[in-house]
């Protein structure tokens, strides 16, 4: 089987693109993470589908598959690579849209800079929507890691988020507690794990340890739910900057039930075709 595929990055955050609508694609996991692979295969954080919708109202379904051929239900950086794929292929020809993914629909919005703009939805915060196993909601949590207890805000943006607050970022224990805090037995599902370092109310460094990827340069999910939980706790503003590794995101959230947006580039870098 060959498919053609597209390679784009949000801020460093990179994807594999496959229009799963123009040619039949059917992947497993092995042959997920051959395409992922970056010295066998294409190379990519996650594999994108553009699927036929099964909810006859959007024109889309967006799926996610992560390095490892696991499949997830939420990618902000990737859903502004979805939005700018399917206006660069011809898809649909509307500015904005609303996409079918597994955790609902998604609304994306391609502006007139060229950024995409994405309605994240609002936060889900009750332990047993992110899930996490807790007795009671709170702002934050302890979590015992190998014998340290630990201080994290828990948000769910249609997928799990752990966000820790450092004094330094770039001195963060990504690599070292990422992949602790993933597999932690209080998440059933497991998490991706942001480390984040409050600059002012309006700007903020973070680095994501991801769920079935490692660390990456960027994560718009992350982000969204960094800046969530440091509003949670009287940190940030409404409006907030959060630099990432490789770039620069914007989040807006008014708190309550009000939906979160992520703003930010999304870009293509090449396209092929690969031999499964």
């Amino acid at each position: 089987m060959q498919i053609q595929f597209t390679k784009m990055q949000g801020i460093g955050n990179d994807f594999v693109v496959i229009d799963a609508i123009n040619q039949p694609v059917s992947l497993t996991p092995e042959q997920a993470r051959h395409i992922a692979d970056r010295h066998f295969g294409v190379g990519c954080d996650q594999i994108l589908l553009v699927e036929p919708p099964r909810n006859q109202d959007v024109a889309f379904r967006y799926r996610i598959l992560n390095a490892d051929g696991s499949e997830v239900a939420q990618c902000g950086n990737g859903a502004r690579c979805f939005a700018r794929f399917v206006r660069d292929k011809g898809l649909t020809d509307r500015d904005e849209f609303p996409v079918e993914t597994q955790d609902g629909l998604m609304i994306l919005g391609i502006q007139p800079d060229g950024q995409v703009r994405v309605n994240m939805g609002a936060p889900r915060l009750a332990p047993a929507d992110i899930p996490f196993r807790a007795e009671a909601q709170a702002v934050t949590y302890p979590l015992e890691v190998d014998g340290e207890t630990l201080t994290v805000g828990v948000v769910s943006m249609g997928n799990p988020h752990a966000v820790l607050s450092v004094a330094d970022v770039a001195a963060a224990p990504v690599t070292a507690l990422g992949p602790r805090i993933e597999h932690h037995a209080r998440f059933p599902q497991r998490t991706n794990v942001g480390f984040m370092e409050v600059v002012d109310a309006g700007r903020l460094r973070l680095r994501v340890w991801e769920r079935g990827a490692g660390e990456t340069l960027a994560c718009g999910s992350g982000a969204c739910a960094a800046v969530v939980s440091g509003r949670l706790q009287g940190l940030l503003g409404e409006r907030v900057a959060v630099d990432l590794p490789g770039g620069q995101l914007i989040i807006e959230w008014q708190g309550g039930d009000a939906p979160v947006y992520l703003t930010g580039p999304a870009t293509t870098v090449f396209e092929g075709s690969i031999e499964l």
